[in-house]
């Protein structure tokens, strides 16, 4: 890859006898990089203090803001960052990366390779990275041998983790410096291609409807977030805010994944237990249903409120704007939404199976009373008190 390099090269190849044999331009008028978001859910919690400790890593700084503000944003726990070593694909393309501890049990492994060519070029790459390497593969290969060490920091680890992928062509420069308005208009149809992962030509609607979720703070830097891939045309640190919010964005959809496979999962062996049967016995065995059933939901409702509460927006309204944005073209609100319906069904649920223990255990009270009477009342016929 060419880096800080002018908008074109000019490369020559002769002959022997000096003759130019053809003359080659290459084409370096987008220039920025490429980023593999991979985050995976490897535990209930992960001890960030522990872990420094195992890793000698250092705590994530609070991220930049896009202007000077008496705002911030800050980590109520900032993420543990160590470097890991470069991976380079079949291709040849070598990428540095780094591995962030979120915790509240997500590992994210950050890849970057530096990119200096044209829009096609640009294009093509997105495309065959977006759908044909398999970065999952490598980063849980990496994330495994660094959490082999990390054991003593991981609360409650997982056996099987749930993975997210998420792609960020970050450009820098541009020929021409253009505006947030003219790239839109001049390259609009390119930039949809590239966040949607496309090689083709993509129909006015489909482009359209991407381009809506687009922002920006000045006149000469955009984001275009979509639900797998975002564009981002900023300088390095101006991007910063946004890559972490776009990462952390990511970070809750996979935490509210799990909750979902979780309550899914317990709501399956309720209902299996109430399909026993209503018997007396079967209604006294629901008391143990339902109090795992409320430790499920005080431990959602607890990993809930921790991931919510992990980054705070004070007075910058804009990146508060921005990650609402990126929360919503992953998915998070809607996989909120689901997690929300099954906490209110489980709690359903819950009462409902305590009333039925309650009633199961007055009916038991009430025959305990009634054979106690009749033991008296027979003793007493027998003419022996009791």
């Amino acid at each position: 890859m060419i880096r800080d390099s002018e908008p074109s090269l000019t490369i020559s190849d002769s002959e022997p006898g000096g003759q130019i044999k053809r003359t080659q331009t290459i084409d370096t008028s987008v220039q920025g990089s490429v980023l593999v978001l991979i985050q995976f859910d490897v535990c209930e919690e992960i001890r960030l203090d522990r872990l420094q400790q195992i890793f000698g890593a250092r705590k994530l700084e609070h991220p930049p803001l896009k202007h000077a503000a008496p705002g911030y944003i800050r980590y109520e726990r900032p993420p543990v960052v160590e470097p890991i070593e470069a991976l380079v694909l079949d291709s040849g393309e070598r990428l540095e990366g780094q591995i962030k501890y979120y915790d509240y049990g997500v590992v994210s492994v950050v890849l970057e390779l530096p990119f200096s060519g044209d829009w096609d070029t640009l294009i093509r790459l997105g495309s065959r990275w977006v759908w044909d390497v398999d970065f999952a593969g490598h980063a849980s290969r990496i994330a495994h041998q660094k959490l082999e060490r990390a054991a003593p920091a991981l609360v409650k680890p997982y056996a099987d983790w749930l993975s997210e992928d998420y792609f960020i062509f970050h450009v820098r420069q541009l020929a021409g410096n253009p505006s947030a308005a003219e790239l839109v208009a001049s390259d609009g149809a390119r930039l949809a291609q590239i966040v949607r992962g496309e090689t083709a030509q993509l129909s006015e609607g489909e482009r359209n409807e991407i381009l809506q979720s687009r922002i920006s703070y000045y006149t000469n830097d955009l984001t275009v977030i979509g639900w797998n891939a975002a564009f981002l045309y900023d300088s390095a640190a101006g991007a910063e805010t946004a890559i972490q919010l776009l990462e952390y964005a990511n970070s809750q959809l996979l935490e509210f994944r799990h909750y979902d496979e979780l309550l899914t999962h317990e709501l399956e062996s309720v209902y299996a237990a109430l399909d026993k049967g209503t018997g007396l016995l079967a209604r006294w065995r629901l008391a143990r249903a339902a109090t795992k059933l409320h430790t499920v939901l005080l431990d959602v409702a607890e990993l809930t409120e921790h991931a919510d509460n992990a980054i705070k927006f004070l007075s910058d309204m804009f990146s508060a704007r921005l990650y609402k944005l990126a929360a919503s073209k992953v998915g998070v609100p809607d996989y909120k939404d689901l997690v929300t319906q099954k906490v209110r069904t489980a709690e359903e649920l819950y009462r409902f199976m305590v009333d039925q223990f309650n009633q199961s255990r007055a009916f038991f009270l009430e025959l305990t009373v009634v054979v106690i009477l009749v033991i008296e009342l027979v003793w007493l016929f027998r003419g022996r008190p009791f």
